[in-house]
């Protein structure tokens, strides 16, 4: 792993080409005509976005996660369509970790030799990832478990790289949102980042949402074995299923129909009962059984919400089904993503709301479907949406909307359908009563 300073460095320098760059495309855009100023500023932007992308896969370690983070959440940033597409390049895997490395970490962060602590220890991993590196172990009581190792002084360049990345974005003239905007969805990336480097906060999570989904038989949640765990190394039971690309290629129509519509519905309990999310739903992050139960892996990033607001979220749901365009834009100043009504900005959220919400209309349909054509229209939407600035994305909406397009794809790939109204009205009415009942509690004792 690069040293921090040299990071620095090589972040540093990267910035100084990108803003010597448009300085220099600005002297010569000068002399050109207004067409050939554009075609060589979006040559430009392509170029910088490559060169980015370039440098932070040879940093690895942090600067490679933070420039995922930013790459998924392109869309809250209003980053230009084709340095979203190079952005996209950057992926959450690395060259493995050489095993004496591992092996001395763990020996460390546990306190004795890896022979003593494990039964038995796989050198090759399981897979390495931009943060850490897991392994297969088992226990000396014969408990096979999976032992994810924090990558040696990864913990300390989050907020540097994070920093850098920013102030880089910027003097590249990428990032054309208000200031405070910026500043909050940065400040939730580096707040869900800096949860991922602490695997005690992870095995936390994992221990809450094994609590949440215990009597739920269709999904399976690590447990944890606390002895084994510290801030940087993680050890927890080893779930056995199939990938999703193979679940899908494989599976009966029916068992696939039962996977999806668990899995559905556990998110849903996530959002609106327990205000918890997993907020990383990549395919990589589920195993799917051969009788259609599913496990959940990798809550090192959780994204929690307050009660009213994910009650006036709910709100924006219910007013979207049910055509109610001006009870929509007043839950909408309530989360924070309507500044100031105006018909221009009412009208380009009210379009993207009502394509989101389709689904959620008009009883059974099917996620990737023939009718199934929200993803299309809500990126069509997105440019007029993000060119109003009374509109904004809300820190919470930042993970939240991550989550739920994940999920999106995970049930397109698996063609679930249910009837997704009557889905979303159990657990977001429990959501809004129970909202009722605390303020009128609040009122009571007031």
């Amino acid at each position: 792993m690069a040293s921090r300073f040299s990071r620095l460095s090589k972040l540093g320098a990267l910035t100084t080409r990108v803003s010597s760059s448009y300085l220099g495309q600005a002297v010569t855009g000068f002399f050109q005509d207004e067409g050939s100023r554009k075609e060589s500023l979006d040559r430009l932007h392509l170029e910088n976005a490559e060169r980015i992308v370039r440098d932070l896969g040879s940093l690895k370690g942090a600067a490679m996660k933070v420039g995922q983070a930013v790459a998924q959440l392109s869309d809250n940033l209003d980053l230009p369509p084709d340095v979203r597409l190079v952005l996209g390049k950057l992926h959450d895997r690395a060259e493995p970790v050489p095993f004496d490395q591992v092996k001395k970490r763990v020996e460390e962060e546990l306190g004795s030799s890896i022979d003593s602590l494990f039964k038995s220890f796989d050198p090759t991993p399981l897979g390495t990832a931009s943060l850490g590196q897991a392994h297969a172990a088992t226990l000396p009581d014969g408990t096979d478990v999976v032992v994810k190792v924090l990558h040696t002084g990864i913990d300390g360049s989050v907020h540097a790289d994070l920093a850098a990345l920013k102030t880089l974005l910027i003097a590249g003239r990428f990032l054309r949102r208000p200031k405070e905007e910026i500043d909050a969805i940065f400040d939730e990336i580096e707040e869900r980042l800096t949860e991922e480097l602490d695997y005690r906060q992870e095995a936390l999570h994992l221990q809450e949402f094994r609590r949440y989904f215990a009597e739920n038989p269709d999904i399976s949640i690590p447990q944890v074995h606390a002895g084994w765990c510290t801030g940087r190394v993680l050890t927890m039971e080893r779930l056995y299923g199939r990938p999703l690309p193979v679940f899908t290629a494989s599976a009966p129509e029916p068992i696939k129909q039962k996977a999806g519509l668990a899995l559905a519905r556990a998110h849903l309990r996530m959002q609106y009962i327990h205000r918890a999310i997993h907020a990383d739903p990549h395919p990589g992050n589920y195993l799917f059984t051969p009788d259609g139960r599913v496990g959940i892996l990798d809550f090192g990033c959780v994204r929690r919400f307050d009660l009213r607001w994910m009650s006036a979220y709910a709100g924006c749901g219910f007013t979207t089904r049910d055509n109610n365009k001006a009870g929509c834009m007043q839950h909408s100043v309530e989360i924070g993503a309507l500044m100031e009504p105006d018909p221009a900005s009412e009208d380009a959220l009210w379009e993207l709301c009502r394509a989101i919400g389709k689904p959620f209309r008009g009883g059974p349909f099917t996620m990737g479907g023939p009718e199934d054509d929200v993803q299309d229209k809500v990126t069509a939407l997105m440019p007029r949406v993000m060119a109003v600035k009374a509109l904004r994305s809300p820190r919470e909406l930042v993970f939240l909307h991550r989550s739920l397009g994940g999920m999106h794809q995970i049930l397109k790939s698996l063609k679930v359908r249910a009837d997704w109204g009557a889905e979303f009205e159990q657990v977001a009415s429990a959501c809004r009563r129970e909202d009722a009942r605390v303020r009128q509690l609040e009122a009571g004792g007031s």
